[in-house]
């Protein structure tokens, strides 16, 4: 079975997207994202700063755009058996397998960043990988620490994102670097994203996700709050909202995918960092990346 994955925000880079300009159903697109979005955003993914892709307003959507137009431009060769995204991905995999419109998907995505970068002016907060430690062992050490600190993404085996008060997020590291960590590194962040600080940006996507249409994905999802197979809209939807204050359990999407028979990763976006992820899982494992005549072996 052939599993597509969606990458998260952090994978992009200046020229994104470029190449997929050539193709008709790709330009189409791009021009009708340029129209809703009120700018031309295909300008600064092809052309613009590392600086200008770091703008919120730009971020969430290049990467959303990037990988539901390549998916499109697939055509044929594109026939998940199952599909997951890495937190903003999961809206790409949804628009990918026809459970969101173009349109809607765009405009969620638009309204999710708008809305964590609300939440992220509401209180400083930030994020910090810690490597080498079981998940276990974080999550106990979190949960003694009297400030908003939690596991946020599971990546991988030995590889958590903890998420929460800039106090919080400092004294976990250094506990957990006393309790053995490899390394507790602090990410250039602009807020704790997946963790109970983003409770304002889930209030406000609620109601923008409640009021879209969803339908029955062409394959199961497995969403990062609960990495089970589904195709229930009223589930995804619920999963969806949870998702911006609950943790990706990333590595337990993974593990459950290999499970159920995914015995091929594509990766559909900007860069590799899940072909990365799936090897850290299980090395055993081929993944590739999409693109639009075939996929390049990773």
């Amino acid at each position: 079975m052939k599993a597509y994955i969606f990458p998260g925000q952090g994978a992009q880079f200046s020229g994104m997207g470029k190449e997929l300009y050539e193709n008709e159903v790709a330009k189409e697109l791009f021009e009708k994202a340029n129209e809703i979005i009120g700018f031309r955003i295909s300008d600064i993914m092809f052309s613009g700063t590392d600086e200008e892709l770091k703008e919120t307003k730009v971020t969430q959507p290049a990467i959303f755009l990037h990988s539901v137009i390549l998916a499109k431009t697939l055509g044929d060769n594109f026939k998940p058996d199952m599909v997951a995204g890495h937190s903003l991905g999961e809206f790409s995999a949804l628009v990918a397998t026809s459970a969101l419109s173009f349109e809607d998907g765009l405009r969620l995505v638009i309204a999710r960043a708008n809305a964590m970068q609300k939440a992220c002016e509401l209180q400083p907060s930030t994020m910090a990988a810690i490597l080498g430690l079981a998940d276990e062992v974080v999550e106990q050490i979190c949960a003694e620490i009297d400030e908003v600190v939690v596991a946020a993404n599971y990546n991988c085996p030995g590889q958590i994102v903890i998420s929460g008060s800039i106090e919080g997020v400092d004294i976990a590291c250094q506990k957990l670097t006393e309790a053995g960590a490899k390394r507790a590194l602090k990410l250039n962040v602009g807020g704790a994203f997946h963790s109970p600080l983003m409770e304002p940006a889930r209030v406000e996507l609620q109601e923008a996700i409640e009021n879209v249409t969803v339908l029955s994905p062409v394959c199961p999802i497995y969403q990062n709050v609960d990495p089970t197979p589904n195709t229930e809209p009223a589930k995804i939807k619920a999963n969806l909202i949870t998702q911006l204050t609950g943790a990706v359990k990333w590595t337990q999407t993974i593990e459950r995918m290999i499970a159920d028979g995914a015995a091929e990763f594509v990766e559909v976006g900007p860069g590799n960092v899940l072909q990365g992820l799936v090897k850290k899982v299980n090395r055993a494992i081929p993944t590739s990346s999409a693109t639009t005549s075939a996929t390049t072996p990773a």
